[in-house]
């Protein structure tokens, strides 16, 4: 009768324990063996939607943007003609304002003026440049320089009078709503991601404003919104064409190799 081996002792298989090491050299890439995401900067950060390595804002996608263009051919051909859209947004506008106390309407619209708005922007500009992020900083001021050249001529071109000045003209869109949009957004955008809720908030309120103060149409600040999408992309160019990438409000700098690595310039915000 052949005689069963005895079992010995369990040799040691260092293969074995290299494979649960994360991102183990020479799978080549910086993920655990499981399938699941070390616990690393590098390992945690998501394409961008362009579709390359690193983070960026959240900025609109295409298919916002398409939308938002859409919105906004309809809705100023519907301003111009004085469709039935039109007539809607007016009976509604009626039935909104004056239904807060104006003293705090006007607060909330004051949000988009130029000496609220713009010294928030130049502050995160300044912070921005201050932290190596110049291309980003240069991309918001000129963002910023936009709002005029695009709400300007839609202005002059409809020609839509106020809800409660019917004599004056040059209510469509509305000028505070893009002013708040592209400044608190782009302030967000250059000092820390955790802040985009906080600018979405404050654009909420000053369009509100307006609309319950009797400043402008509910659709004057909702083709603003349109309009100023685009303008909000910019943080994609300063992150293709800038010196750095833009991470939580730290730069993430392309070093030899197309490796991203680490800004020194101090700790995460």
């Amino acid at each position: 009768m052949r005689e069963t081996p005895r079992a010995g002792h369990p040799q040691h298989r260092p293969h074995r324990a290299d494979a649960h090491t994360a991102g183990a050299s020479r799978s080549g890439t910086p993920h655990r063996s499981d399938g699941r995401p070390p616990h690393t900067p590098r390992g945690a950060r998501q394409p961008d939607p362009l579709g390359r390595p690193g983070t960026t804002p959240p900025v609109p996608g295409r298919p916002a943007l398409f939308s938002a263009l859409v919105a906004l051919a309809v809705v100023t051909w519907q301003v111009l003609v004085h469709g039935p859209l039109t007539r809607l947004d007016e009976r509604v506008s009626r039935s909104l304002v004056d239904t807060v106390p104006r003293r705090l309407s006007e607060l909330a619209s004051d949000l988009g003026n130029l000496t609220v708005a713009l010294p928030v922007l130049a502050a995160a500009m300044a912070y921005a440049f201050f932290r190596g992020r110049r291309a980003a900083a240069l991309y918001a001021g000129l963002a910023m320089a936009a709002v005029p050249l695009l709400v300007v001529p839609l202005k002059e071109w409809t020609a839509r009078p106020g809800p409660l000045e019917p004599w004056a003209h040059g209510y469509y869109p509305s000028g505070h709503t893009a002013t708040a949009m592209v400044a608190y957004f782009g302030a967000a955008y250059l000092v820390s991601n955790r802040l985009v809720p906080v600018a979405a908030l404050l654009t909420l309120i000053t369009g509100t404003g307006l609309i319950v103060r009797g400043f402008h149409w509910p659709l004057d600040v909702l083709a603003s919104v349109a309009l100023c999408l685009p303008l909000l992309c910019w943080p994609l160019f300063a992150a293709r064409y800038g010196r750095g990438r833009i991470r939580g409000g730290d730069a993430w700098r392309t070093g030899n190799g197309g490796t991203p690595s680490r800004s020194t310039d101090g700790p995460t915000s």
